[in-house]
Order: C-alpha cells, then structure tokens, then sequence
C-alpha cells in the first residue's frame, strides 16, 4: 500500500490527497511534524532532501513534490484522461503545473502562509503576483469548463488547492465568478474530498 508522508493544512498534500482519492486509490498517511522540525530529521531527508512536504512511498519507489506526484500517479494509475497521448495538451498541462509552482505560489499560497501562520512576506509582491494570476485564469476559464481539454486533469488538480484556500491569505474569490464556477465544478466530481479554509458558497 502507499504511504503518503502529510501534513493536514497544507495545499500541496491536499492535491495529493484530491488526486488518490479521484483514481480511488488506497493508502496510508504518515502526517510529519512540521513544527517539531521531523521533516529535517536524517529519516525524512533520506526520502527529500529539500526536507518538504508531500512525500509519496508507492511499495518503495519514492516520489517527492506534489506536482511530481501528480505525474506520477496520473501516468501510472490514471487512464487517458489523467495522462493523455496528445503532445500539445500535455505541454498545456505542464504549464499549468509549473503556474501551480511559481505564480500560484509566489501569490495566494504565500499570502496564506502570511496571514494563517504569521510568516513574513512582501505582501504588496504577493498581492499584485496573486491578483494577476487570479485574473488569468478567471479569463481563461470564461469559455472552457477546466484548464486543459474538455474533461478535468491534473492541471485542475495542481492549482485547485491554493486557490480554493485563497480566502485564508486574504483574497475574495468572489470577485472571479468563472473561477467559482469551476471550484464547483471539481467539487461535484466523484471522489472529491476537501479540507478546512476552503471557499464556500
């Protein structure tokens, strides 16, 4: 069985969680102690060098990040609408991972981090970066019911998260009402879990 290595109130294991609970995979959890510095301990480090969390044990074969996890798991597990065939619509994926790792991030992920755990951050950056990313995909979700293709991917998985959690970092969500209408959208899927902070109607 997999071991998920977690922590509860973080996004980025949330996609995890999201992804293993769509392709209805079993699995353990194995919740690391953030505040009690176990993700440095030389155990963890041996899983992830960069001492972060999630961390995926699949009967041995370790995967670190949750973008990499959701390769992993969607090339692996998922069918063709996880990991599809299509060169141009897995490089629209990848894009939407690496925007999931760096503007969503840079944006409403740390401004959450800000304002839930009492991080320092320049506020005014993150509001502006998460601001123009909001406004991207709010734009780019106008005519499409999700990021890449006619069905939901692990695009969708990738940036749902941080921007469900959005409201915890001080941003209204509802100001972008293609952006709701696609929180619903994932949220009617079946296998969908959530966790607490999360932006409800």
């Amino acid at each position: 069985m997999m071991t998920l290595y977690d922590m509860s109130l973080s996004g980025n294991c949330h996609k995890v969680r999201l992804m293993l609970s769509f392709l209805a995979l079993p699995y353990r959890t194995q919740l690391v102690n953030l505040r009690g510095g176990e993700q440095r301990s030389p155990d963890y480090l041996q899983r992830n060098p960069f001492g972060q969390v999630p961390v995926l044990d699949d009967d041995g074969l370790i995967v670190r990040d949750s973008q990499a996890i959701l390769v992993y798991l969607a090339k692996r597990y998922g069918a063709e609408q996880w990991w599809p065939d299509d060169g141009y619509q897995l490089a629209q994926i990848a894009a939407w991972l690496s925007t999931a790792a760096n503007e969503i991030f840079h944006g409403p992920a740390k401004l959450r981090v800000h304002h839930k755990f009492g991080s320092p951050i320049d506020t005014a950056t993150a509001q502006q970066t998460a601001g123009k990313v909001l406004g991207i995909i709010d734009r780019h979700l106008q005519s499409k019911d999700w990021l890449v293709g006619d069905h939901v991917s692990i695009a969708d998985v990738a940036v749902y998260p941080y921007l469900a959690l959005a409201p915890e970092g001080g941003l209204d969500i509802a100001l972008y009402a293609n952006i709701i209408a696609w929180f619903q959208r994932i949220r009617a899927l079946p296998g969908y879990v959530a966790m607490p902070g999360m932006w409800q109607a």
